[in-house]
């Protein structure tokens, strides 16, 4: 008689075993981590902000993203307000060429390990996009070339693209991500006529982490340098040429560009034609260019974290008769 009562209630038991509830929760668990992980993969916030975000707008994700963003905005922001004012020596320099155009802009840290970060390194992209956008137009019809600088406060009104959002944004952004001051220090922008070419070079190049960004060079110190090509040069080696004009402005530092008739200078010289060329100093730069039908017109070097003092835009725009007059 036991045996028989504890073998019924031992049926009774297994009989009310919730099985077809407990297969619908993990279902429902996997759908919920599923929509996580896809938030979290999208926006790149953390686990527990975009299970806050999700929670609160009952698995919606486009709702979640879009509450995620203003709130990365807000403690962004509210960041940059709170870290403002400490110095910012690290960063890196950015350089954008296309086609008759080029951009150099230099954006700060307070650390190289947050200059290495790959959110870091999207800023400084995206500064070098937005400035390149911004002056889109002004390169068609020239008659002569053209270099504009631009600071600061000037860079953070500018946008990434058509509809991008505004540069004080993306940085207030990475601030609140990486949790250092930053600074999009200044710009260099360059567009030359159809005779002309723009030389440049990045020294510690990095690889690009994003594709649609790949043409951003990245590194320590970067030079554009614009040339003026005769009928007698040799078109496919310009590349190659501006690649090496660049190298020499970033190893030798010169402060203008002088003229063909300086005397030769030694290490210290500051004429860029009359110093020894960086990559064989048994010539000078301007007797490595002469032969090759090029005039060295003007350059731009930038330094990551060096005091400088930025020209204003309006005294940038040079005139040719001038340029090859010195030259």
């Amino acid at each position: 008689m036991q045996l028989q009562l504890l073998s019924s209630h031992r049926q009774q038991v297994v009989s009310w075993q919730p099985v077809c509830l407990f297969h619908a929760g993990l279902r429902v668990f996997a759908a919920d981590k599923e929509l996580l992980v896809k938030l979290r993969k999208k926006t790149g916030y953390s686990f527990v902000n975009c299970k806050k975000a999700l929670e609160k707008f009952s698995g919606d994700s486009k709702q979640a993203e879009a509450w995620l963003h203003e709130q990365a905005q807000k403690e962004g922001w509210s960041k940059a307000s709170k870290l403002q004012g400490r110095k910012t020596k690290e960063g890196l320099i950015g350089l954008l060429q296309e086609g008759n155009a080029a951009v150099m802009v230099e954006v700060n840290c307070e650390t190289d390990f947050v200059a290495r970060n790959v959110k870091f390194q999207q800023l400084v992209r995206q500064a070098a996009s937005g400035t390149m956008f911004h002056h889109q137009g002004a390169k068609d019809h020239l008659t002569t070339y053209i270099k504009r600088f631009m600071k600061a406060a000037e860079l953070s009104q500018l946008r990434t693209g058509p509809a991008g959002c505004l540069l004080s944004d993306q940085l207030a952004l990475a601030i609140g991500k990486l949790g250092e001051n930053m600074v999009i220090k200044r710009a260099a922008w360059m567009a030359v006529p159809a005779t002309y070419y723009i030389g440049s070079y990045v020294h510690g190049a990095l690889p690009a982490d994003n594709p649609s960004l790949s043409n951003v060079a990245l590194g320590k110190y970067g030079a554009l340098v614009v040339c003026h090509a005769s009928e007698q040069s040799q078109k496919s080696n310009l590349a190659d040429l501006g690649r090496r004009l660049g190298q020499h402005v970033v190893g030798m530092a010169p402060l203008s560009v002088g003229s063909l008739e300086d005397e030769p200078g030694g290490d210290t010289e500051t004429k860029m034609l009359a110093q020894p060329f960086l990559l064989d100093p048994s010539l000078t730069l301007g007797q490595y260019v002469q032969p090759q039908g090029v005039s060295v017109l003007d350059f731009v070097r930038f330094e990551c974290g060096e005091d400088t003092e930025i020209p204003e835009a309006e005294e940038t725009q040079q005139r040719l008769a001038q340029e090859e007059n010195a030259s």
